[in-house]
């Protein structure tokens, strides 16, 4: 990661043209984007929507209408790993080494990722219903590889599946960095569209059963998804992305979604939202960089954003501890599974904040202790992705 060539900004960013001027390639800090830091949010949020569909507290009607808006959340795991891979990509540093590269995000995920974990085994010694883990499960899951094996994928804290896929990208990272760097934007354009091949392709196989694992938590699988948000980063930051605005992106991303329920859930819906997500991660870095209005750089929602990993973390444990007292599948009325939706909503909220509060922020600081600090106001490392329907 240490051969980048400096490039200067030649103009301000254009308010109006299709494109931004190129962002110096050299520079340190990056422009901040807090828009995609509102809009993590927004996709921690449709997680938890579809945990709740998943976990049955709405009957009749009102269930119904619930499945309609959040059975297809579980697409928006491609979301987080685009999402992953335009940040990473924005990021980076140049003269960067791959070491520090990696230490800097172990102390992003870890910290969480360790605690939540613990919590989930005392769960499942604790609360009746739960499976108790094996010894290799257990280890898989500490050293992030449990993805990788279909049968321990959902195993302890099931939402961390999509760690190990993250795990992988950061490992494969600093290649796909100097890749791209070495890249003009004819070849970033390529890299991009076999990108979506490979999607598509792979969607293809799933929906076939051609292979015989499923495809939707498989690291090498979700790949693609992660090189494609450093291929439009890298777009972005040399004034070459050509994409639609940010209102005609979100809805392109909203009809990829509801479009999911009609061919196939799992990896096959990944190919109905990819080209939304692509256009909507640069439509709002763009309006950040041209100061065009935003809904999702507010300041509640960056706040929101900044806990929305630490809420992915835990919420589903929380859910899961509900089982004791609510029962599987409750199926309430409209009031009553409004009332245990908002009760587990708020849990999860303030356990993200102590969360973040008491582990994320201080552990990170304790393990780059004598490093070279992060102080490039840059979007926090998106949310890994959602878990898959029926966990």
């Amino acid at each position: 990661m240490s051969t980048a060539t400096t490039r200067t900004t030649r103009t301000p960013p254009d308010r109006t043209g299709s494109a931004t001027a190129p962002v110096s390639l050299s520079a340190t800090p990056r422009p901040s984007l807090p828009s995609l830091t509102g809009l993590r949010w927004m996709a921690a949020l449709l997680v938890f929507g579809l945990h709740v569909n998943n976990f049955g507290y709405f009957g009749g009607q009102p269930g119904r209408l619930v499945a309609w808006a959040f059975g297809p959340g579980a697409t928006g795991v491609s979301f987080f790993f685009v999402l992953s891979g335009f940040v990473l990509m924005w990021s980076a540093r140049p003269g960067d080494r791959a070491l520090g590269f990696w230490r800097r995000r172990i102390a992003r995920v870890y910290p969480v990722h360790l605690v939540t974990l613990v919590i989930a085994f005392v769960m499942a010694y604790t609360l009746s219903g739960l499976p108790r883990p094996r010894v290799r499960q257990a280890a898989a899951n500490v050293l992030l590889v449990h993805s990788w094996w279909q049968p321990w994928w959902q195993t302890l804290n099931p939402v961390s599946w999509s760690l190990a896929c993250e795990a992988f990208f950061y490992a494969a990272f600093p290649a796909l960095f100097l890749v791209l760097r070495r890249l003009g934007a004819r070849g970033t354009v390529v890299l991009g569209a076999l990108a979506v091949v490979a999607v598509l392709v792979l969607a293809r196989a799933d929906s076939h059963h051609w292979l015989h694992q499923p495809l939707y938590s498989l690291p090498l699988a979700r790949l693609p998804e992660f090189v494609l948000g450093a291929v439009t980063a890298r777009l972005v930051l040399l004034g070459r992305w050509r994409g639609p605005g940010l209102e005609a992106s979100l809805a392109l991303a909203l009809l990829g979604y509801f479009l999911v329920p009609q061919i196939r859930g799992g990896y096959t819906g990944t190919a109905c939202t990819l080209a939304g997500f692509v256009t909507l991660i640069p439509a709002a870095a763009l309006a950040d960089l041209r100061g065009l209005p935003s809904l999702w750089r507010r300041p509640r929602l960056v706040r929101l954003g900044e806990l929305s990993f630490a809420f992915y973390m835990i919420h589903l444990l929380v859910l899961r501890a509900g089982i004791t007292v609510l029962g599987d599948k409750p199926r309430f009325g409209l009031l009553a599974g409004l009332g245990v939706t908002a009760a587990a909503f708020t849990l999860s909220l303030a356990l993200s904040w102590l969360l973040y509060e008491a582990v994320e922020r201080p552990a990170r600081r304790l393990l780059l202790r004598g490093h070279r600090p992060d102080s490039r106001p840059t979007p926090n490392e998106p949310a890994p992705a959602p878990v898959a329907p029926g966990a």
